[in-house]
């Protein structure tokens, strides 16, 4: 494994123990509202903390951008942190939340880590070295046709401006797929997606700390990461089409007529 892999599991795991004792005491925890069904709770902040710690023990000069804390200082090195995606799932102790730390080297993904604390599933990728589960080799599923397919997507919940186009889109993904899943963590729904539970996964409006450690495990395990348009924007937009190369083309093609320019 990768030195600065064995960094990201390492703050990954200890992470989600924090985690995962502190789903023992909801009852309990400090709860903030940030937005419209947008909240963090101390186990948030905390485990951020914690994360950033390990990295910073190991790697001083290395730069962050974390969700509750944002930017910390500047390096060719730059460690994108979801402390727990899927805040909400997890305050009502839905089980599907993971912790997701990548690591981007001049702007490339170099590493992507997804724990999930409650299934004890670890995620990993190192760029050019596939994606694994548990230390096993995931691909991404062979389905051909998008009617057999499983579609994963997330539901917008605080910025409801391209409600309309995405709710056409799920109309017609809805008719042309096996069914779509909406689980509430876009962190774990990319592992999945690289692990082939899903065959493909759409959502917009999502930032670089759900998407960076789950998009380098999907082309690692040989699917195709994109934005709803097919360019490569999607770091920058938060607007996402993932899937296997089949599926993901037949994804953008249903997307197509419902494409506003915000959603380009």
């Amino acid at each position: 494994m990768h030195p600065m892999l064995n960094i990201a599991v390492k703050a990954a795991r200890r992470a989600g123990n924090l985690i995962h004792r502190a789903a023992d005491n909801l009852d309990h925890l400090t709860v903030t509202k940030k937005s419209h069904a947008d909240y963090v709770s101390e186990v948030d902040r905390a485990a951020e903390r914690m994360i950033i710690q390990v990295i910073h023990e190991a790697y001083p000069s290395h730069a962050i951008l974390a969700e509750e804390s944002g930017n910390h200082g500047e390096s060719e090195y730059v460690w994108i942190i979801d402390p727990l995606d899927g805040t909400t799932n997890f305050l009502h102790g839905f089980p599907q939340y993971a912790v997701s730390i990548a690591l981007q080297h001049n702007g490339v993904l170099s590493q992507a880590v997804v724990y999930d604390p409650t299934k004890n599933d670890l995620f990993t990728a190192s760029r050019g070295k596939g994606a694994f589960l548990n230390e096993r080799r995931i691909r991404v599923s062979k389905r051909a046709d998008l009617i057999d397919s499983l579609i994963g997507t997330g539901f917008p919940y605080t910025k409801f401006t391209h409600m309309d186009a995405y709710m056409n889109i799920m109309r017609d993904m809805m008719q042309k797929s096996a069914g779509l899943r909406r689980p509430g963590a876009a962190s774990l729904d990319l592992a999945y997606t690289a692990a082939g539970r899903y065959d493909g996964f759409f959502e917009t409006g999502l930032k670089p700390w759900d998407i960076a450690a789950g998009c380098l495990l999907i082309t690692e395990a040989g699917g195709i990461v994109s934005d709803l348009a097919g360019n490569n924007k999607f770091l920058q937009s938060g607007h996402l089409c993932a899937g296997n190369p089949k599926i993901h083309e037949q994804m953008l093609q249903v997307i197509a007529p419902h494409l506003t320019d915000g959603l380009k």
